[in-house]
C-alpha cells in the first residue's frame, strides 16, 4: 500500500494479486465497516457503485455476516431507463445481491429515474436531506476517469449545494442520467474505489499524475481507498 496527497485529495492505493483477491478483501472490509457503524450508531448507510466492476463484489456480499435490518442502501447514480430495465444499476444490484438478503425494502433507496432526470434528481436530493454523512461510498473508475455519472467536461457539483445532478449528455448510453454530486459523494466516513482491468490503466495513470478528472473530485476528509489488481496497475509508475 502507498499513500499520496493529490492536491486536497488523500488517496491510499491497495494492490492485490488478482481480481479474486480484490473482491474478497473488499467484501471483508465492507463487513467490518458495517459492523463498526451499527455498533457505534445503530445504522449502516452505504452508497453503491454501478457498472460491471462491482457485480462480483455484490454477489460476495450475500455471504457476509451482517445485521441486515440496520443497512440503508443508496445509489451513486442511475440511468434514465424504464423501471427494472436490465441496464439500470438498481436492477443489477438487486439481481446480484439485494434480492438475496433481508434488507427491509423501505431501506433500499432507488433513484426513480424512470420519472425523468430532473424530477428524479430533485426527489433524491430531498430524500438525502438530514443525512449528514454516508458510512461508506463505493465507486468505480471509467476508462475516461469518470466515476458515478460524473464525466470529464461536465458539471461535477464540487461545491456544496446540490446533492444530485441531472446528466443530459453522457458520453455513454443512455445519455440521460441522475448522479450524486462530487460534493455529496465526498460526505462520507469512508470511500472505496474498485479498479480492475487493463482498460483502466490510462485513467488510473492520469489520476495519479494529477490530471483533473471526476474521480479526483471525490475528497472526503478521511481520504479515499483504491483497491486495484495488477492489470490496472501495471504501467502506473511506482510511488516512493
Amino acid at each position: 500500500m502507498s499513500s499520496v496527497d493529490a492536491g486536497r485529495q488523500i488517496v491510499r492505493w491497495h494492490l492485490y494479486s488478482d481480481a479474486e483477491a480484490l473482491y474478497q478483501r473488499a467484501a471483508c472490509a465492507i463487513e467490518r465497516i458495517a459492523w463498526e457503524a451499527t455498533s457505534e450508531r445503530g445504522v449502516f448507510r452505504i452508497v453503491l457503485a454501478g457498472g460491471n466492476t462491482p457485480r462480483l463484489l455484490y454477489s460476495r456480499l450475500r455471504e457476509i455476516d451482517a445485521l441486515w435490518s440496520a443497512w440503508h442502501v443508496y445509489f451513486g447514480d442511475e440511468r434514465c431507463l424504464p423501471r427494472d430495465h436490465p441496464d439500470r444499476n438498481s436492477t443489477m444490484a438487486a439481481a446480484a445481491w439485494l434480492s438475496h438478503v433481508p434488507i427491509p425494502e423501505r431501506q433500499v433507496y432507488g433513484i426513480a429515474s424512470e420519472q425523468g432526470a430532473t424530477a428524479a434528481a430533485q426527489a433524491y436530493a430531498s430524500m438525502l436531506d438530514g443525512i449528514a454523512a454516508f458510512d461508506l461510498v463505493l465507486l468505480g473508475l471509467g476508462e475516461d476517469g469518470h466515476t458515478a455519472s460524473l464525466f470529464p467536461g461536465a458539471e461535477w457539483g464540487v461545491q456544496s449545494g446540490a446533492a444530485a445532478l441531472v446528466v443530459e449528455r453522457a458520453p455513454k448510453p443512455p445519455s440521460q442520467r441522475v448522479t450524486l454530486s462530487a460534493w455529496r459523494l465526498s460526505q462520507a466516513r469512508q470511500v472505496m474505489v474498485l479498479v480492475t482491468g487493463e482498460a483502466k490503466r490510462r485513467a488510473l495513470a492520469a489520476w495519479r499524475a494529477g490530471v483533473n478528472l471526476p474521480i479526483g473530485a471525490i475528497r472526503p476528509a478521511t481520504g479515499v481507498d483504491v483497491l486495484l489488481e495488477p492489470h490496472a496497475w501495471e504501467i502506473v509508475p511506482a510511488q516512493s
